[in-house]
């Protein structure tokens, strides 16, 4: 019976440890056929939005109610690939995947 535990115990492990987050799940299929990167959009986030809070919403903004006049990106990337459909993502989810987003590009701790 204790073998039987432990086993289950390292298989739940090793799926938690192996399982892609909400971030590489939802993020990263749509937008690896794009010629813009993810960091580069980050980036037109930071220019027009400027710090943490407001990319944060900004960003969450456009994917709950995406819309030609709030994108960041340009007019010519929206005339070839259109404006993103709204998410299918939990409020929850959509937290985690922008928090994983903004950790995984944000400049200011890497300034020196």
């Amino acid at each position: 019976m204790k073998i039987h535990k432990v086993i289950v115990i390292m298989t739940l492990f090793v799926e938690i440890l192996s399982a892609e987050n909400v971030y590489e799940r939802n993020c990263i299929p749509c937008h690896k056929e794009l010629p813009t990167s993810l960091q580069q959009m980050f980036k037109e986030y930071l220019l027009v939005y400027s710090g943490e809070q407001n990319v944060k919403a900004g960003i969450k903004h456009y994917l709950r109610y995406p819309n030609r006049s709030i994108s960041v990106m340009s007019d010519l990337f929206i005339e070839t690939f259109g404006v993103k459909k709204k998410t299918t993502l939990s409020p929850k989810e959509l937290d985690k995947a922008v928090d994983i987003y903004w950790e995984k590009f944000k400049v200011f701790d890497k300034l020196k």
